[in-house]
């Protein structure tokens, strides 16, 4: 039974907090009096020209995604060189330095093979 009671609790806690945020931020929210300019976006006090949905080059989001890839892979190996530093100086006795040193070079070949793919394809030429 007391289980049900921290359930309630930490639920009452839950809406009390959801609840005052959106109380809090009702009463110290800005309130304008004019009521033309309310949906315009804001823009460093400066106003809106043209329409903001625009047409970009395929070419520009292929560049982002690679470049996500290759970031994102890439954070992959800090820790990898972190357990092999550990490895090396022997604080980790069941891994050789071999096999973690063979599996570092395959995941860096994986990735400049897919560089040289992705250069092959010329995804990294602008027009």
């Amino acid at each position: 039974m007391t289980e049900y009671i921290f359930v309630a609790a930490l639920c009452l806690a839950g809406v009390l907090f959801v609840g005052g945020g959106l109380l809090s931020s009702w009463l110290i929210a800005f309130r304008s009096e004019n009521k033309g300019n309310k949906h315009q976006p804001y823009e460093c006090s400066e106003a809106a020209i043209g329409d903001a949905r625009i047409q970009f080059h395929v070419s520009y989001y292929l560049y982002a995604l690679v470049f996500l890839i290759f970031d994102v892979e890439s954070l992959f190996l800090f820790p990898c060189v972190r357990i092999f530093k550990e490895v090396k100086d022997g604080m980790i006795h069941n891994l050789s330095t071999v096999v973690l040193f063979s599996e570092l070079l395959v995941f860096v070949v994986i990735l400049f093979l897919g560089l040289v793919y992705a250069w092959k394809k010329e995804v990294f030429t602008w027009d």
